[in-house]
């Protein structure tokens, strides 16, 4: 559990983060590693808002280059290499291809968007992405694990992609990286900071309520109870809420102009095969990006850039989806696709700093730190930044604030392994660490390599705790048991069945949810957790409602309520 009731009142801290995003649980790990007393805050669950809705790409940005961002594509690069150093049980290198649909298109308006004069870019021809490329490969040097790009012209392509526009002449094929479970990242990064940090915190479903002079004043949304805490540093990491919890802590600001970004899930086999494991990563007639790969043994394909006022109301439309499928559709003409492929779909607002730029696309994905001051105290608002670069950002932040407080670094996290990527095997060893799962705890090689692959090095956490009772597959996720959830509910900060749905295992997103599912799920994740049969109800239907309002599933949900149950006995 991570409620308030684990705060005593008027505890003291160094920090306290408002927002447990990538952005807020990456910087909690990062000083809680240099010893200070952090406190990290989210009015839901950790990584439940947009960060829980991205890509899903590590990746360097060569799009940034078109806008003369240098700077963050050589530190995305960087970043990009060191998490699939440091994070190699959910980062994979993803071979990423880019269609060419002429030989000299775009140099004019690169050359416009380059010098920030405004312009669209429809059309990438050969000659530009070449010189990217050349670029991209450059600035990646550094920490380099990956190879360096090729050039195919239309008879490779046409082999390779038999089913592609037949105005496509050339591909280009890069190397980039996607992460599988970006939300329990974040989560293991918060664990890694409890790990090793003395008098550090996490209260989830927990809201700011006022502050002044120091003291901080919180509600858990759950049970109402409510504590002060002193801090001598404020880190507003809300996303795109960071202008409404500045409003609440008595700070009138403006800086986030947020764009909602969606995503779809396909079942489609015959792009499925033809990707190859390979990411297709396109403009579209209207320049925008569009991307499509394999997810789970689906097609992920993405994304939307629309403004968007409340990040509250951030749901996929049905425009939208035609949108993407229209997209995918003008690349691969040789593939039929409808509504009825879709599976899964998701939103999310990225929180892009305020402008008053006309294109969306143009805003750079970089990050700002806004500091202000709370009387004596510093507040910090972090906007902007992303998945890849995180890790850099809590760096920039955290030597920010151990100035401020005073303090001194102890260690740098370069190369500081995340969660399950601590002592993960090496190619080499792989084959020898699932023969010790069957030495040391009797598991089958099998069901130690789907541990393995889901959590990494806390595969043997998993492992041990699974052995201690009787254990079974569950009936409607046979890759899964009773006991591997019930660890997840008893020991991973879970105070909702959505958190084990959507966050803590990729069960949701894999396309796997379905009203059996959720009930099946809600009893083991509430039997662990010691709820009454009331309350695991109410879970069930929490989380389905969910799934239907917020990524479109279909079907209802019976009724198990106690009363129910009693009457059709």
């Amino acid at each position: 559990m991570s409620g308030l009731k684990d705060i005593r009142e008027t505890a003291e801290f160094d920090v306290v983060i408002i927002g447990a995003g990538i952005n807020g649980a990456g910087l909690f790990r990062e000083l809680a590693l240099q010893d200070l007393r952090v406190l990290l805050v989210d009015r839901s669950d950790i990584c439940s808002g947009a960060s829980c809705a991205p890509s899903r790409l590590i990746h360097g940005g060569i799009k940034y280059l078109e806008t003369g961002e240098f700077r963050l594509v050589a530190q995305s690069t960087l970043e990009r290499n060191l998490l699939l150093r440091n994070a190699p049980h959910v980062v994979k290198p993803l071979p990423t291809v880019l269609p060419i649909r002429s030989w000299f298109g775009g140099i004019v308006p690169s050359v416009r968007k380059f010098l920030r004069l405004g312009s669209k870019m429809t059309d990438r021809g050969a000659l530009v992405l070449e010189a990217g490329l050349q670029i991209y490969d450059f600035l990646g040097r550094r920490a380099r694990v990956m190879p360096r790009h090729n050039l195919f012209l239309n008879r490779r392509t046409r082999e390779e992609w038999p089913h592609m526009a037949t105005d496509v002449l050339a591909t280009a094929q890069y190397y980039d990286a996607a992460i599988t479970q970006p939300e329990r990242l974040g989560y293991e990064c918060v664990q890694d900071g409890l790990n090793v940090g003395t008098g550090c915190g996490v209260a989830t479903y927990t809201v700011p309520v006022s502050f002044a002079d120091g003291m901080l004043r919180l509600r858990d949304s759950m049970t109402g109870e409510t504590r002060n805490v002193r801090t001598r540093a404020l880190v507003n990491a809300g996303g795109a809420w960071i202008d409404r919890i500045n409003a609440v802590l008595g700070e009138t600001t403006r800086y986030i102009g947020g764009t909602k970004g969606s995503h779809l899930l396909l079942r489609h086999d015959g792009l499925l095969r033809e990707l190859k494991g390979r990411m297709m990563y396109f403009g579209t007639p209207d320049g925008r990006i569009c991307l499509a790969y394999p997810f789970y043994g689906h097609v992920l394909v993405g994304s939307t850039d629309i403004r968007i006022e409340d990040p509250d109301t951030a749901i996929c439309t049905d425009d939208e989806q035609e949108y993407m499928l229209r997209m995918v559709a003008d690349l691969f003409p040789g593939f039929s696709f409808s509504s009825d492929d879709i599976v899964y779909r998701y939103s999310g607002v990225r929180p892009l700093p305020a402008t008053d730029a006309s294109d969306p696309g143009a805003i750079s994905r970089d990050h700002i730190v806004h500091e202000n001051r709370l009387g004596d105290t510093p507040l910090l608002s972090l906007v902007g930044g992303k998945w890849t670069t995180f890790r850099g950002l809590a760096e920039e932040v955290a030597d920010q604030l151990l100035d401020t407080l005073g303090a001194a670094r102890h260690l740098s996290t370069k190369n500081f392994p995340i969660g399950g990527g601590r002592d993960y095997p090496t190619p080499e060893r792989y084959s020898a660490y699932l023969d010790e799962f069957f030495v040391t705890y009797g598991m089958p090689r099998q069901r130690a390599g789907i541990l393995l692959e889901r959590y990494g090095s806390r595969a043997r956490a998993f492992a041990v705790f699974c052995q201690k009772e009787a254990d079974a597959p569950l009936r409607t996720l046979p890759t899964y048991t009773r006991r591997e959830l019930a660890f997840i509910a008893s020991e991973e900060l879970v105070r909702t069945l959505s958190d084990v749905l959507f966050r803590r295992t990729p069960v949701a997103l894999s396309g796997l949810l379905t009203p059996d599912v959720v009930l099946e799920v809600g009893g083991v994740v509430g039997a662990a957790l010691g709820w009454s049969a009331q309350e695991t109800d109410r879970q069930c239907r929490a989380a389905w409602k969910e799934a239907q309002e917020r990524h479109n599933l279909k079907g209802d949900l019976p009724d198990t309520s106690p009363s129910q149950t009693a009457l059709r006995a």
